[in-house]
């Protein structure tokens, strides 16, 4: 599991970009969002160089955490 925080991260909308950009990636198995914290727990094997990549690539800028 890769912990990501996503400041930019405001509404459902939002949520569903980002699920829809990582769904693709092999190795992502699923996302658990924390919309308070503005963090998101992503399940599976994907690298995190490409996790934050894909996420800058719409506007989603994110950092590790934990």
């Amino acid at each position: 599991m890769t912990k990501l925080s996503i400041p930019d991260m405001s509404c459902g909308h939002c949520r569903a970009s980002i699920e829809g950009a990582l769904a693709p990636l092999p190795g992502f198995e699923g996302i658990r969002f924390d919309p308070e914290a503005r963090t998101a727990d992503v399940e599976g094997s994907v690298p995190e160089r490409t996790l934050l990549s894909a996420l800058d690539s719409i506007g989603f800028p994110a950092q590790v955490v934990g």
